[in-house]
This record gives structure tokens, sequence and C-alpha cells, in this order.
């Protein structure tokens, strides 16, 4: 897959199957899109191309409000992205003078005569432009205009309910993560670098792996003991993760910390990529260092259980 950083980069000398959107989490609806194109080109030539905006357009012009939270990171939809056969990625960014950009000049100016989009492919609420005042009626409108085709992908439904990163960023802080699976085709997961940490898990028997997620925008799940599966120089094991303050020592910096079952190297520095599974408990502050001990026994145990079933493991 290749990337480009605007989309005067992007200078196509084939067939431009297109969507655009901000795919964040790139779940089963997203991934539908992406196969809609993938087939498109397949029957008639050309290659699948997805434009997006980064950052976030909320981020951008509402920067006084940062609370929203994404289900992945740009370097982690790019991952997935590739992994599903796109072949070109526009990572445009979004500044306050693009948004004031009409729609119909964006149709012009950037799709048409940029990209040179031959077939447009997009998700059934898309909108963009100025006030978020363009959509599929109006793209539809004027494909005949500047002589490129258009088709609508319908929603995908679990449970009939419309898949939308809204509603599986609702479930993950509501901790529901066997549920956002079945939305997201695969665990939610985040990466983050291995730091030193209090050495508190050390001295417990339950040594950690502390962690630190650079992304600001990155959402994470509450507080709270949960069993996760770690992936690691293209291995995958499994591990129980404790996000919050560690009460039962007083803490007042909140951390994330992963205790990967079964590992004894060295990582300090590297980089994992976390899964969460399921929560197993909220965090609680306990009366002495050996109740926390005998209860981190009994959430291994609890892990174990959980990944006795080797279908948690297939993250796809």
């Amino acid at each position: 897959m290749k990337i480009y950083n605007s989309v005067e980069k992007f200078n196509p000398d084939f067939k431009v199957v297109l969507t655009l959107g901000t795919f964040d989490g790139v779940h089963i609806g997203h991934q539908s899109i992406i196969n809609k194109l993938n087939e498109y080109t397949e029957k008639n030539g050309g290659e699948s191309v997805l434009l997006t905006f980064y950052p976030h357009p909320r981020h951008v012009l509402f920067p006084e409000d940062q609370k929203l939270k994404l289900l992945s990171t740009i370097k982690e939809r790019c991952k997935m992205l590739e992994g599903y056969g796109l072949k070109h990625f526009i990572i445009q960014e979004f500044t306050s003078n693009f948004s004031r950009i009409k729609s119909v000049n964006f149709v012009r100016d950037i799709l048409v005569n940029q990209l040179k989009v031959h077939k447009l492919i997009i998700g059934y609420d898309h909108h963009f432009g100025r006030n978020r005042e363009g959509n599929f009626e109006e793209l539809s409108k004027l494909s005949d205009l500047y002589s490129y085709k258009i088709e609508k992908v319908e929603p995908q439904k679990y449970r009939d309910i419309s898949v939308s990163s809204t509603k599986i960023r609702s479930l993950i802080t509501e901790s529901n993560f066997p549920e956002a699976r079945k939305y997201l085709g695969r665990h939610f997961s985040f990466c983050g670098k291995v730091v030193n940490g209090e050495g508190n898990g050390k001295n417990l028997g339950f040594p950690t792996a502390n962690l630190v997620v650079e992304n600001k925008w990155k959402l994470i799940p509450e507080n709270g003991v949960y069993a996760v599966i770690v992936s690691y120089k293209s291995e995958t094991f499994i591990g129980m993760m404790n996000i919050g303050y560690n009460p039962t020592f007083n803490s007042n910096i909140k951390s994330i910390e992963v205790h990967v079952l079964d590992f004894k190297e060295d990582i300090y520095g590297q980089e994992l990529e976390v899964s969460v599974v399921q929560k197993i408990r909220d965090e609680k502050k306990f009366s002495s260092v050996e109740d926390l001990r005998k209860v981190l026994e009994i959430d291994e145990n609890k892990v174990r259980l959980i990944f006795k079933n080797n279908d948690f493991i297939k993250k796809g």
C-alpha cells in the first residue's frame, strides 16, 4: 500500500476507484466498502484509493473540546487498511481553511481535477465540504457533469443495529469488549511503548510492562483489570492488564501495566500491541499488599480460563 501525505502528492496513471472518510477503527462497515473497491478493480481495472483527513475534523473545528477519543491512530489505520487490500491511502491535513471549501468546489478541484476519480464508492451517511453540506445526493447530481461513476454502500448491521465508530466507542467505554469485537471484526487494540515503572508488580511476583500511549486522541479503556492478548515481534502471548492509579500503593499517577504470562524477556523500550478481550474486575484498593497478591493470583487463573478457548486469539 502506498501512502501519500496530501492530495497534491497523488498523481495517478490508473483508473481511480475512490472512497473517502475517517474510517476510524476500520470496522466491518468500513471493511465492506474496501471490499467493494477491490471487487470493482478486479473486474474493471484500476486501483483502490482511500482519502482521509487528519487530524479529525472535530479536533480542528472545536479546539477547546478534545474529548473525542478515537478507536485507531493513523498508524494503526495504515496497518489495518493494508491488511484489507487497499492499494493507496491519502492522508490530507485537515485545517480551518480546508474546512471552508464548498462541497461543489471540493468535488471539482480535489476529487475530479486532482485525484481524477473514475468511480466513487461511499458509505450511506457520508457528508463532506463546508458545514458538511455535501452528501451522496449532491455527488450523484455532479457525476454526469464530471463523468465519474458513483455507488452507495448501505450500512452493515449486527443484530439489526447499524455499525458505526460512535457505537463502538460507546461499547469500549462501557467495557463491552466481546460486543465491540463483533462490530470491529477483531479485538479492540492499542499500542504502547514499554517504560520503567515503580516495580510494584515485580515485587508482588507479577512483573509488568508499563506502557505509554503517545497519541493523545487514542481511546483507552476505563480503569480496571483486563484479560488481554499481547503481540510482540510477530508473536502473541496472553496476559492481564491493569489500568488505573494503583490505589493499594497510594499512587496518584495513572498507569497502564501488562503482566505477560509465561514470558521472561527484557522488553524495555519496545512497542507492544495489546488486544483487549474481556474486563475481569474494577480496580480496587486492598487493605494489604498480601491481599492484593492473592487477588492477582485469582485474576491470573481467570485469564488462563478465558484463553482456554483459542478462538479469542484470532484477531481477524
